[in-house]
């Protein structure tokens, strides 16, 4: 669990409770400011949903890479190897293309007759 969700659970609930306090006794600045922080801790708390589910996500890729990935990529290779190599040619012109710098516009030379 990331810190953000323990700490948005808190802010959330403290919150909730200056919230209700405010408005049992009737002041409205403090039921404001309980509702404000209530607010920011649901959205920390989400903040830290989602980095939790970022992390999960990018431990299932990087366990996949290292091993069904790289099995499947293996097998690919030994059964077409003329594929994989046209498919690996076909990536490298890709990424030669979106690296080079574009072309300078070429300047005209202007001819004067006299």
């Amino acid at each position: 669990m990331d810190k953000d969700r323990v700490a948005g659970s808190a802010k959330n609930w403290a919150g909730k409770v200056e919230g209700a306090a405010g408005e049992a006794v009737g002041d409205a600045d403090s039921e404001a400011r309980g509702r404000a922080r209530e607010a920011e801790g649901t959205v920390q708390n989400f903040f830290g949903q989602a980095e939790d589910a970022v992390r999960d996500a990018t431990n299932a890729a990087v366990n996949y890479a290292r091993g069904d990935g790289a099995e499947a990529v293996a097998k690919f290779v030994n059964q077409n190897p003329i594929g994989a190599l046209l498919s690996a040619a076909a990536v490298g012109f890709f990424a030669a293309l979106l690296l080079m710098r574009p072309a300078s516009p070429r300047r005209r030379r202007r001819l004067y007759y006299d």
